[in-house]
């Protein structure tokens, strides 16, 4: 009676993963919402020699960039766009409950299609970690591109990122320690049809106690090349696109300061920053 008394009690038990809040688990070993704010807030000020003011995140999910957006100056307005109401309730009651109260009016969140949202003209429009991606055929990508080139004003900037590398087209799973967290971070690649450039990916959790949040987040993606997209950005009427190429510190590690690129090396996996001009 003792012994299964015993093995009621563990299979009842409340394991770490069970406890985890994926949305917080993703903010903190993805989206690192400062930087990308001082890649974009910086590269306009470079092209256009005057700082944005209001900034469009296209797929903005939490909302975390958008708070950083707003919090950087006082003269910032933010405009959040995601389909997904679970995840921007999530963001509203976790990140956009912690602005004060002037910082809340200078942000304005919209749950609707990207391709159909109506917003007032940006000076930026992001879309980061590769959610464009979802888009996979040419005609689609190519309209988005054609309604984010349309909702920027005159003198805009499109911001998105782009991975890639010989590892991109594999089946792998990789893990990372996430420093300071109590957390694994996994990343599956499950499936590439070269066919079609169709890629299947997942997020996992793994943690101290041995349990595991599998499949956290899952994408439906294609995979890109940065000549397509580069390519389409052309036909959609963008102008002087650029890649930015991040260097090297000491170690041989990736040193998160990317600069603008023309040719690269053929490395297994590679992450990099692309704009468009309007």
């Amino acid at each position: 009676m003792a012994s299964k008394a015993r093995k009621k009690t563990n299979k009842s038990k409340i394991t770490m993963a069970k406890q985890a809040d994926r949305h917080r688990l993703y903010e903190l070993s993805v989206q690192y919402a400062a930087s990308e704010i001082e890649f974009v807030d910086d590269t306009y000020k470079t092209l256009r020699k005057r700082r944005a003011r209001v900034l469009r995140e296209d797929f903005c999910g939490t909302a975390n960039v958008c708070c950083e957006w707003v919090r950087l100056r006082k003269t910032n307005h933010a405009i959040g766009v995601d389909i997904d109401g679970e995840v921007l309730a999530w963001g509203r009651e976790n990140n956009i409950g912690k602005l004060s109260k002037q910082q809340l009016n200078r942000l304005e969140l919209n749950q609707a299609d990207v391709l159909k949202v109506n917003s007032d003209a940006p000076d930026i429009i992001s879309a980061m970690n590769f959610s464009y991606w979802l888009f996979k055929e040419r005609k689609q990508l190519k309209n988005y591109f054609k309604r984010v080139r349309s909702a920027l004003k005159d003198d805009g900037i499109f911001f998105m990122d782009a991975y890639g590398g010989y590892d991109s087209f594999k089946e792998i799973v990789e893990e990372r320690e996430i420093e300071g967290e109590d957390f694994t971070y996994i990343w599956e690649q499950e499936s590439y049809n070269p066919i079609d450039g169709n890629l299947v990916c997942h997020i996992h959790f793994g943690f101290p106690d041995g349990s595991r949040y599998d499949k956290a987040f899952s994408y439906d993606w294609r995979l890109w090349t940065l000549p397509e997209i580069r390519e389409l950005l052309e036909e959609a009427g963008f102008r002087n696109i650029t890649v930015y190429w991040q260097g090297w510190d000491k170690d041989g590690e990736p040193d998160g300061d990317f600069k603008p690129a023309t040719l690269a090396d053929a490395d297994a996996g590679w992450i990099c920053y692309i704009s468009a001009e309007k």
